[in-house]
């Protein structure tokens, strides 16, 4: 019944494959987000994509425990229908929970949808694909550099992600020990598959693939095929799955037995069945062992992938070198109070280790840190992502001296820790707060004051000695001289128009204060910013102008609130107000 089902494929030589494209210019990380402690997304800038590409990785079990250690990589390849906004393995499928346990770091790439994670040959649909270049040349070295991954790598996929990973093994000797296709279709070129391809596309986004591959005589068809690159596989560890198209155990039922009302599902499955079975024969005739799994049941859906990356994990985790199973682990003293009181946090993954200042634990949902003076708090989630962005324990927060708290406006929650704290949000993410911009921020009245919550972390000021930090309602600048001060809407405004703090403006020195007239200022160490409805935001130097200004009341007086900034006159400056000007010649000011 097996052999039937086979459809012929040519029996031409294997072409050499093409290189993928050649780049001069190293990828770079434009920006991380931190999901949890050892789940971050990075966004990858490619030179040979000319975008931004969000990667996540979900780091190895001993990436807390052995901050020296480097770790092998699995890369998880997406289905046809890939969205750009996360991976289908951590949306559909349990990957972040099963691989928290495992000692290796799981790289999945987002977005691609349509791309077989292939280079195009033209452009379609708004994209530039050169997925084959990214993942096999860009990412590679940044992953080394910067996540501490080693050169050992395994790859797997489901559907269209398997089919990249045979041939992307294939075209790129050494990238891979371990290669996995789920539900992959592994001829691209027999009967009927350039057109199923073809349609698919179409189907999944609107893309061309000629615009892929070319049509389909072309040669690039061949060379992204499995079955033609099979023999380009020797040594190393393959696995390949498929179900039958049949209804399943995790599939909806009908009246008749067998058949599922998934039909799109089931197509699909039969076809990655037919296409796996040619790729099989072809390993065989080439004495290239693999392990194949044909279920007897299931359609084109993710529980089954989801099953066939746990029956794997065995043979990926030979092929690159780690246990397959956790260590034992026990849990003891008053770090066990706090898992018996806090479920959530799962099984342990590690012993405790030692850490600046206490002890730490990782366990499968967070980690437990313990001083003697502050006792043991878990820290988790988002807070647990904004910690390990802070350098955790090793960083300038120090250890938790408290546990997380949800907020009384609801929508925030806070982490204190012996050096500062940390404040989520949905929209802001986690931020870590410190300092003497905490203390202000405090006086203020934390997230119920004007400041609201932070978006960004302080950072220092290149050019002076200081520091800012952005909040939703305005940053805080802070500087040894000046102390910390918040500036905020049409003032902030101005403050930047002039160069912030490199301006001669300087930092601020006080926080706004209110005006007449519904008016505002802001006081610099080179002067003020003041704003009013009817007169909008200017800057007044300290010295004549102002001194001059004063005299005559401020925007009390007979000038009112200024209209423009100071300006060259001949011979001197000048400065215009509501109701007059005010012009400085030989550091004397003349009043008009």
């Amino acid at each position: 019944m097996a052999a039937a089902l086979v459809l012929p494929f040519a029996a031409a030589q294997a072409p050499a494959p093409a290189q993928p494209t050649a780049t001069t210019a190293p990828a770079t990380i434009r920006n991380i987000v931190w999901h949890s402690d050892r789940h971050v997304a990075i966004w990858v800038n490619s030179p040979a994509m000319g975008a931004p590409i969000q990667v996540r990785l979900l780091l190895a079990r001993d990436w807390n425990t052995a901050p020296n250690a480097k770790f092998p990589v699995l890369y998880m390849l997406d289905g046809l229908r890939a969205t750009d906004d996360n991976s289908g393995w951590i949306a559909e499928t349990g990957a972040v929970d099963f691989f928290a346990d495992k000692n290796v770091t799981a790289v999945l790439p987002v977005g691609g949808q349509a791309s077989f994670y292939s280079d195009w040959l033209e452009s379609d649909n708004g994209k530039n694909y050169k997925w084959e270049t990214f993942l096999t040349k860009e990412l590679p070295p940044l992953l080394e550099s910067q996540w501490r991954a080693t050169g050992t790598r395994g790859i797997a996929g489901l559907s269209m992600g398997g089919t990249a990973a045979m041939f992307l093994s294939a075209r790129n000797s050494d990238f891979a020990k371990f290669a996995a296709s789920y539900s992959g279709f592994l001829t691209t070129t027999s009967t009927g598959m350039p057109q199923a391809i073809r349609l698919a596309m179409i189907d999944a986004g609107g893309f061309d693939a000629a615009a892929m591959w070319g049509p389909p005589d072309s040669p690039q068809w061949e060379e992204h095929d499995p079955v033609y690159l099979a023999d380009r596989l020797k040594g190393q560890s393959l696995y390949i799955s498929s179900g039958t198209g049949a209804s399943g155990k995790h599939d909806e039922g009908s009246e008749i037995p067998g058949v599922t009302p998934n039909m799109f599902g089931m197509g699909l499955e039969t076809l990655s069945l037919i296409t796996s079975q040619n790729f099989v024969s072809k390993l065989h005739e080439l004495r290239i062992p693999a392990t194949v799994k044909y279920r007897s049941a299931g359609t084109h859906t993710w529980p089954y992938w989801d099953f066939e990356l746990r029956q794997s994990w065995p043979q990926a985790a030979a092929a690159l070198g780690v246990p397959a199973a956790k260590p034992e682990c026990a849990v003891g003293g008053a770090i066990a109070g706090v898992t018996a009181g806090n479920g959530w946090l799962g099984d342990c993954l590690t012993g405790e280790y030692r850490v600046p200042g206490g002890v730490a634990q990782d366990f499968l949902h967070g980690r437990v840190f313990f001083t003697p003076e502050a006792g043991a708090h878990p820290v988790a989630g988002r807070i647990g992502g904004g910690y390990q962005a802070a350098a955790g324990p090793h960083g300038a927060l120090g250890l938790p001296i408290g546990g997380e708290t949800p907020l009384p406006d609801g929508r925030g929650r806070y982490q204190p820790f012996q050096h500062g704290s940390l404040y989520w949000t949905p929209e802001t993410g986690a931020q870590m707060v410190g300092g003497a911009i905490l203390a202000e921020w405090g006086r203020q009245g934390y997230e119920g004051g004007p400041a609201k919550y932070p978006v960004g972390p302080e950072v220092r000021t290149p050019h002076r000695d200081g520091a800012v930090q952005s909040f939703e309602g305005g940053p805080f600048y802070f500087s040894p001289a000046t102390g910390a001060h918040r500036v905020e809407g049409l003032i902030l405004g101005k403050y930047a128009e002039l160069g912030f703090e490199n301006s001669w403006l300087g930092f601020p020195v006080a926080p706004e204060v209110p005006l007449k007239d519904f008016g505002r200022y802001s006081g610099f160490e080179g002067g003020n910013i003041y704003w009013s409805p009817l007169s909008g935001a200017w800057a007044v130097r300290n010295g004549p102008v102002m001194d001059a200004w004063r005299d005559a009341g401020f925007e009390n007086g007979r000038l009112g609130f200024p209209i423009s900034d100071e300006f060259a006159v001949p011979g001197g400056v000048q400065q215009n107000f509501q109701h007059g000007a005010i012009t400085v010649r030989d550091n004397r000011a003349e009043v008009r």
